[in-house]
């Protein structure tokens, strides 16, 4: 279901784009989607979630239709929830995705007074570093390399026909319907001169630079609201994490409860809508 209203939130220069379902006037729930995504990639979950709630999700800078950035780190990611939650000005339940999982539940950490619960969805982190991907002097050279070299670049390569493009999604999300996929490349690339591209900025790509898995968990202990953290039953190119690697994470949570939704790979929202939605209510109900 497409959105019933849409606004932009200033932040740091940029206008964030935000969609919304649900009551205007009912508690509030915070979507924040992960790498590559777009808000839209709610639009089933958020309906279901807008029968009881007001829903509001964000399009990250650099994503769908919010500003584009010079540059991308992970502060202002934070930020940038941060000023929606003050936009809002009430207080909230966040819920993210992926790289949104992540950034919601430090924004929670950030803005405690105005996050009542978070939902983390599989966003809990790469595993570590192989001993090739160490943060040597080596490592950050040829990140500040890539950086040099994606300052050139405007724009994603652009398809002819707008089928190579949810083609090109699918390889990367075979799990996905071919129906979803449409709905989803269609919300988050434009046609420009008969040809489709991305809508999202690739200067993304070469983000946050070197850094250490291990430094994820330890920022939990700042978190003091509950979380439900939620990950899929089927392995993918994008996790799970395996059990001997996110239980120790989750253990720095103070109050976290777990739900495993059957069926599903990484982008358990996606796959299985329903019953994601069905975790998240039952918890923010609680």
């Amino acid at each position: 279901m497409l959105p019933e209203r849409q606004a932009f939130v200033e932040s740091v220069g940029l206008r964030i784009n935000v969609v919304e379902w649900g009551d205007p006037d009912g508690f509030p729930v915070v979507l924040c989607h992960g790498m590559f995504d777009h808000a839209l990639g709610f639009a089933v979950v958020a309906p279901i979630l807008a029968e009881r709630f007001r829903v509001v999700a964000i399009d990250a800078r650099g994503h769908g239709d919010s500003d584009w950035a010079d540059a991308y780190n992970w502060p202002l990611d934070i930020l940038d929830i941060v000023h929606v939650l003050e936009w809002i000005d009430r207080p909230c339940f966040v819920v993210g995705h992926s790289k949104g999982g992540g950034q919601a539940t430090d924004a929670a950490s950030s803005a405690p007074d105005r996050v009542r619960k978070v939902v983390n969805i599989d966003g809990f982190g790469p595993p570590p570093l192989a001993e090739s991907q160490e943060p040597t002097p080596e490592r950050f050279r040829e990140f500040l390399k890539a950086r040099h070299s994606a300052a050139e670049v405007k724009s994603w390569r652009s398809y002819q026909d707008f089928e190579q493009l949810v083609e090109r999604r699918g390889s990367q999300n075979p799990r996905l319907n071919a129906d979803w996929l449409r709905f989803f490349a269609y919300h988050g690339a434009r046609e420009v001169d008969g040809e489709w591209c991305w809508k999202s900025d690739p200067h993304m790509a070469f983000t946050f630079g070197p850094w250490r898995p291990e430094w994820i968990a330890p920022g939990y202990r700042a978190l003091q609201v509950p979380m439900l953290a939620i990950t899929g039953s089927e392995p993918d190119t994008w996790g799970p994490l395996p059990a001997e690697i996110l239980d120790p994470r989750l253990a720095m949570i103070r109050d976290v409860r777990r739900v495993t939704i059957d069926g599903a790979g990484h982008f358990v929202h996606m796959e299985k809508p329903r019953e994601t939605a069905k975790a998240i209510l039952e918890f923010l109900a609680a």
